[in-house]
């Protein structure tokens, strides 16, 4: 099977293909002056945009890991999540508080989702 990798530079992909799965490198927000909600909305709609790039949407998450550098703002995220996320087919999810590569980013998302079925 191929691997196709997409939006790549000398580091890394935004997203890769293999076996009808789309992996997606964790994404950031792009304004950092938001406040959690704001940036997980930026990151959820980055998130929407490589999703269909690729092929896919969120209606075929498989699976994601959500870190946020405060669990004192954890409720913005999730409140920006809930309504994002397609009802009746949330994705295995894991959520933890960590220290981001910028200490201006709130939160940092990764997914994995299955590509349509041929």
């Amino acid at each position: 099977m191929s691997i196709s990798y997409h939006d790549s530079n000398a580091r890394m992909s935004q997203a890769t293909i293999h076996n009808g799965t789309v992996y997606l490198a964790g994404q950031v927000p792009q304004d950092a002056s938001a406040d959690m909600r704001g940036q997980t909305e930026q990151v959820l709609a980055r998130i929407d945009e490589l999703l269909a790039q690729a092929g896919t949407s969120k209606e075929r998450l498989l699976s994601a890991q959500i870190w946020v550098t405060s669990m004192a703002e954890f409720d913005q995220m999730n409140a920006a999540w809930d309504a994002w996320v397609v009802p009746g087919r949330p994705p295995v999810r894991a959520a933890l508080e960590a220290k981001l590569a910028k200490p201006e980013w709130k939160v940092e998302i990764m997914v994995v989702a299955a590509l349509p079925e041929a």
